[in-house]
């Protein structure tokens, strides 16, 4: 009979680890939280202390009996739920539920789910760390106290059954930001002009870039400016000027975190962040990788050891790094863990591909890649810089050429830059002479910020302290679910309802959706799992803010409620004046006579604009995956689309369609490029 009962969260654990401990001990899975506040109320008293209600998970009662069974035989019970903040809490839900007081209970973590990871974790118990629970429970409410008070005024303001929460809709919020910033951007005009040099002897030119004048940096902001360029090297004598020589050191790269996990897998593996910490759980239960959620780039002793010997002995000495940097970080959150590395580094892709999906060897190999390039020496580049006179003006080329290429034998990041692909043709000296066979200008415009894709919002939300490793995709996959954002190409845009939605939030609870008041609220959970501060101190200090403002966002929003808005279309069912409604797509056209009468239709909002190419109404339409775009009534007939709002004023100097951007009317034609302020609101269609 065993003696020991082992719990952990997951089933997938549970055969591996028995195999790791033998018969003396029985593996159990919780199947992870097995206790919490009920669903159809707040479950906390303000009113007292803030003391929350516990129930039991619905579902749970059969697993609970099971465990119960088995701690009854047990001599000694340990609970070895994941090695995070949600994993104490479990662990401390457990030992409640399982009423374990009069038992002895330790507490158990291992990052890898290895055989001597498991075994050094029993030789080393503890108890269960309240503050880590303190710190989720802290998270816990004041997730709830966000989603279960606001989400009903949402629903309330917008008609149908939206949600809020304390990060989602900061997310949302910073989306949206961006938005604005994009649909406000004035592209800018600029030029630039390479020149091809002949070098005698030589067949390929040599492509030189435009710098300025003299030492001085110089833009060429216009065609004409352009042209007085040109004019002035027509006759120009092209010299070498200066030869500079050196060396340009990349470092290796840190190895994975959870963010740059999530970031890099979606640049170079097209994988969503819900995708990757899938697989990543997978990878980790079955024992590949170390645990997944993290924000520590340290990597333990045994592991540097294993890696040296490793690159050592395949790779030679000169690649394996004496001592690799760690990223320095600003503030504690889960140092306690390392970062993401295969458990064995000798267990490369290539041994493991056949005992691995193909997704999941995708990851294992980037993960196992970039840990193994962590650990080299940085690569090393010859770099070469000339300059180069004609009349005043100057011209440069640099070219760099890899003279050892240490980590990068190994592992390149997806968006690495490319290597200037302009090597020099031969050796250059000052005496090199050099005569010009072709001017090459071409005009640019400066570009809007770019949309944020899922690896793009990852790194925001964690520059900026919001969330934590275990939330970034959780949080992602709620505004989509939500339809606040829809993902096209990679990249996120906001729907109408994510506007409607965002907008609410800054109007009712500017607090909530504040990006430097959610950082400081982490910052207070992270103080919180030191121990340097109590939790229901941080509770005690949110939760009459947000009452007082629910409570006037209640009263405000009482008096605003409007009635459906009646439109011109005629339902063709029973003849009455249809409605316009909003649903989860949006708004929508819907017979006021509801449920004798079902019939709908959609809804296109006329923006009082004429169409350029038929002269019909321009509507507000949107793609199928919702971002909207503004179009002629008469699509398919005619195309004429364009993603931000037009204006009824047409350009003063080519007559074409001027766009609204910020407080700004801009051309549509970029190559026409007039721009004037807006000065009434009649030249907005509203």
């Amino acid at each position: 009979m065993a003696k020991y009962l082992v719990i952990v969260e997951s089933p997938a654990k549970v055969k591996t680890i028995k195999k790791f401990l033998g018969a003396n001990y029985e593996v159990m899975a919780s199947n992870g939280h097995v206790r919490d506040m009920p669903k159809s109320q707040l479950g906390f008293d303000a009113d007292n202390d803030y003391e929350p209600k516990y129930i039991t998970i619905r579902g749970k009662g059969e697993i609970l009996a099971k465990l119960r069974k088995e701690v009854k035989k047990a001599e000694k019970v340990y609970l070895a739920t994941d090695p995070d903040r949600e994993g104490e809490a479990i662990s401390w839900h457990l030992y409640i539920a399982l009423k374990l007081e009069d038992k002895k209970v330790y507490r158990i973590t291992f990052n890898e789910i290895t055989k001597n990871a498991v075994k050094e974790s029993l030789k080393n118990p503890r108890e269960i760390d309240m503050s880590l629970v303190d710190a989720q429970q802290a998270r816990r409410m004041l997730d709830r106290m966000v989603g279960y008070r606001i989400s009903p005024l949402l629903w309330a303001k917008i008609k149908r059954g939206l949600s809020a929460g304390r990060v989602q809709s900061v997310a949302l919020r910073i989306i949206c930001d961006r938005e604005d910033e994009i649909n406000a951007f004035i592209p800018e005009e600029y030029w630039t002009l390479d020149a091809a040099l002949k070098i005698k002897g030589e067949k390929k030119p040599l492509v030189a870039k435009y710098y300025g004048v003299g030492d001085k940096k110089a833009e060429i902001p216009s065609k004409a400016e352009m042209d007085k360029i040109l004019k002035e090297l027509e006759n120009a004598v092209f010299e070498v000027k200066d030869i500079k020589k050196g060396e340009r050191i990349k470092k290796a790269p840190t190895p994975f975190t959870t963010s740059t996990l999530q970031q890099e897998a979606s640049k170079a593996l097209n994988f969503s962040t819900q995708k990757t910490m899938r697989l990543a759980q997978q990878l980790y239960e079955d024992g590949f990788i170390t645990y997944l959620r993290t924000d520590s780039t340290r990597v333990s002793d045994e592991a540097v050891a294993a890696s040296k010997e490793y690159i050592t002995k395949n790779y030679g000495e000169e690649y394996a790094a004496e001592v690799v940097a760690e990223k320095k970080k600003e503030q504690k959150i889960q140092d306690a863990h390392e970062a993401i590395r295969p458990t064995d580094i000798s267990s490369t892709p290539a041994n493991v591909k056949e005992t691995l999906s193909r997704d999941q060897f995708r990851l294992y190999q980037l993960i196992w890649k970039r840990f193994t390039a962590s650990r080299m020496t940085p690569a090393k580049y010859e770099t070469t810089s000339v300059k180069i006179d004609a009349d005043g003006h100057r011209f440069t080329v640099s070219a760099s050429k890899l003279d050892f290429d240490g980590f990068m034998s190994v592992y390149k990041e997806a968006d690495e830059e490319k290597a200037d692909s302009n090597t020099l043709v031969k050796e250059i000296t000052k005496d090199t002479q050099l005569t010009i066979e072709s001017f090459d200008p071409r005009q640019h415009f400066t570009q809007p910020p770019a949309h944020y894709t899922e690896a793009s919002l990852v790194r925001a939300l964690e520059e900026l302290g919001i969330g934590r490793p275990s939330t970034y995709a959780p949080t992602i996959t709620t505004i989509m679910a939500r339809r606040y954002v829809v993902k096209e190409d990679k990249n996120l845009y906001v729907s109408e309802l994510g506007e409607v939605v965002n907008n609410m939030m800054k109007d009712a609870f500017p607090t909530i959706v504040d990006v430097n008041f959610t950082a400081n609220l982490e910052a207070l959970l992270d103080k919180v799992e030191t121990g340097a501060i109590s939790w229901k101190t941080v509770v005690a200090n949110f939760y009459p803010d947000l009452d007082e403002a629910v409570k006037k966002a209640e009263k405000e929003l009482d008096e605003v409620q409007i009635a459906d808005e009646v439109s011109d279309e005629v339902c063709e069912v029973c003849g009455r004046n249809m409605v316009i409604k909003y649903g989860p797509h949006g708004k929508f056209l819907a017979c006021p006579g509801f449920p004798e009468c079902r019939s709908t239709k959609p809804y296109f909002e006329k923006i009082g604009v004429t169409c350029p190419k038929c002269g019909k109404e321009v509507v507000v339409r949107k793609t199928k995956k919702g971002r909207r775009y503004y179009g002629c009534e008469a699509i398919p007939e005619c195309d004429f689309m364009v993603w931000q709002r037009p204006s009824r004023e047409r350009c003063e100097r080519c007559g074409g369609i001027m766009l609204v951007k910020g407080n700004k009317l801009v051309c549509a034609d970029e190559q026409c490029g007039f721009v004037k302020k807006i000065e009434n609101d009649k030249a907005v269609a509203q």
